[in-house]
C-alpha cells in the first residue's frame, strides 16, 4: 500500500479526475462569473448533450436525417423571408420598423404550428424520427428568429443544417458532433433569454430555485426526445492502460485520462485567449467585475450573456462527450453537478484557473483518502464524500476559495 510507485499511481490517476470534474465546473464558472447566477442545470446540459450525441450517432443513415434536411430549408425559406422583410419593409406594407418584431413573433409561432399539424397530415405515420426532426429544427428556428431577434442567423444555420443532413454521407460522427454543437447552443440561448432573462434583478434564491427546476425539465426533454435507456459512448480514445517510467520506476496511466486531459487543457487555453485577447472577452471581464459600470461605458449586458451562455453550453458538450465515454450515457451524468461543488468551493465560484486547480485537489484528495485512509481503516466507501469534508474545512476558513474574490459590504 505504502509503495511510492503505487502512491504516484494514485496521485496521477488522482489529477487526471479531477481535470474531468474540473470540465463540469467551468460551465458553473462561466455563468456564475458574468451573471451571478449558479446554475444548477448544468449537470442536466451534460446529459443533454451527450444523450443528444449518441442517439444521433447510433441513428446513422436513418431517415431523420431526411426529415432533419426537408425541415431545415423549410425553415431556413421561412427565416429568409423574414429578415428580407426587415431589410425591407415596404413589401409588407409596414411603415414602422418597431411594429417587425412584433410581426415576425407572429409569423414564425404560425408557421411553427402549421407544420406541427401539417407534416405529420403529409407524412402520415412518420414514427419517432420525424417528430425528433420537427423538435430539433423547429427549436433552432424558434429560439433564433423570436429569442435571440436574428431571422438571417436562423436562415444561415438551418440551411447549414441541411447541407450537412443532404451530403454528409457516411461521415457521421462529424455530422452528429456539428449538429450536437448547435443544439447546445441554441438550449444555452432558450435557457437564458426565456427563463432567466424575465427574472432579472430578482433575488439570488428565486433565480437559483429557477435553474432547480430547469435541471428537471431539462432532463425530461433530454429523456422524452431521445430515450431513457443506457448508451455506450465510443468518440475513438482509447481506454487502455500505458506504462510510463524508465527501469524499475513504472508506472500505469489511462490513455483516456490522458487524451481527456488533453482536450481540457486545450479548452481552458482556447477560453483563456478568448477572455484576455478578444474584445468580447475583455467587455465579459468588465461585466464580471460591475454590471452598471459595464453598462455605462456602453457594454451590452444581453450580448455578453448570449457569449457566455453559449461558451457554457460548448463546455457542457465536450464533458458530456468525455464524461459518457467513460461511465456511459446514463441519468447519473447529472449527478455530475454535485460533484463540481467541491471544486467550486476550493477553487472559488469566478475564476477559471480556479476551476482546474480545485479539480485537481479534490480529484487527488478523493483517490489519495480513498486507498490510504479509506480502505485500510474505515473499509473503504471514503471516495465520495471525502471531497465535501475538505470543502466544509474550506468554507470554514477561506469560504471564497482559493482564486475568488473577498467580498466586502460597506453599510
Amino acid at each position: 500500500m505504502w509503495n511510492p510507485i503505487f502512491f504516484v499511481e494514485v496521485l496521477i490517476g488522482g489529477l487526471l479526475s479531477g481535470i474531468m470534474y474540473s470540465l463540469v465546473a467551468l460551465g458553473f464558472v462561466l455563468i456564475f462569473k458574468a451573471s451571478g447566477v449558479f446554475n444548477f442545470a448544468q449537470g442536466a446540459m451534460v446529459l443533454f448533450a451527450a444523450l443528444t450525441f449518441v442517439v444521433l450517432l447510433e441513428m446513422g443513415g436513418t431517415v431523420f436525417w431526411d426529415w432533419t434536411a426537408w425541415l431545415s430549408l423549410s425553415f431556413a425559406a421561412i427565416a429568409g423571408a423574414l429578415y428580407l422583410s426587415s431589410r425591407y419593409p415596404q413589401l409588407i406594407k409596414l411603415r414602422k420598423k418597431g411594429l417587425l418584431p412584433v410581426f415576425h413573433n407572429r409569423i414564425a409561432i404560425v408557421a411553427a404550428a402549421v407544420a406541427i399539424v401539417a407534416v405529420p397530415l403529409a407524412a402520415g405515420d412518420g414514427g419517432q424520427l420525424m417528430w425528433r426532426g420537427i423538435f430539433i429544427t423547429l427549436s433552432i428556428f424558434l429560439v433564433i428568429t423570436i429569442g435571440m431577434r436574428q431571422p438571417k442567423a436562423a436562415a444561415a444555420v438551418l440551411l447549414g443544417l441541411a447541407l450537412a443532413s443532404f451530403f454528409a454521407g457516411e461521415i457521421n460522427f462529424w455530422r452528429s458532433l456539428v449538429l450536437t454543437l448547435v443544439i447546445m447552443i441554441v438550449l444555452a440561448q432558450a435557457i437564458e433569454g426565456i427563463v432567466l432573462r424575465p427574472l432579472v434583478n430578482q433575488e439570488p434564491i428565486i433565480l437559483f430555485m429557477a435553474t432547480i427546476g430547469l435541471n428537471y425539465v431539462m432532463e425530461g426533454i433530454a429523456q422524452g426526445v431521445w430515450d431513457a435507456d443506457v448508451h455506450g459512448l465510443e468518440i475513438g480514445i482509447p481506454d487502455v492502460v500505458s506504462e510510463v517510467g524508465v527501469g524499475d520506476f513504472i508506472i500505469y496511466v489511462s490513455q483516456f485520462d490522458l487524451f481527456a486531459a488533453v482536450i481540457a487543457g486545450l479548452l481552458v487555453t482556447g477560453l483563456a485567449i478568448f477572455f484576455n485577447r478578444t474584445r468580447i472577452g475583455r467587455a465579459l471581464r468588465a461585466v464580471a467585475d460591475d454590471h452598471q459600470a459595464a453598462m455605462l461605458v456602453g457594454i451590452s449586458l444581453e450580448t455578453i450573456w448570449v457569449v457566455v451562455w453559449a461558451a457554457a453550453g460548448i463546455v457542457a458538450m465536450v464533458a458530456g462527450l468525455l464524461w459518457g465515454s467513460k461511465v456511459g450515457v446514463q441519468f447519473t451524468l447529472v449527478l455530475l453537478a454535485f460533484k463540481a461543488l467541491p471544486v467550486l468551493i476550493l477553487g472559488g465560484f469566478t475564476s477559471i484557473p480556479g476551476a482546474i486547480v480545485g479539480g485537481l485537489i479534490v480529484g487527488a484528495t478523493e483517490k489519495l483518502f480513498e486507498f490510504f485512509i479509506g480502505i485500510p481503516f474505515l473499509g473503504g466507501g471514503t471516495e465520495s464524500w471525502s471531497p465535501y469534508m475538505l470543502a466544509m474545512v474550506f468554507l470554514l476558513f477561506r469560504p471564497q476559495g482559493l482564486f475568488g474574490e473577498r467580498i466586502i459590504e460597506r453599510v
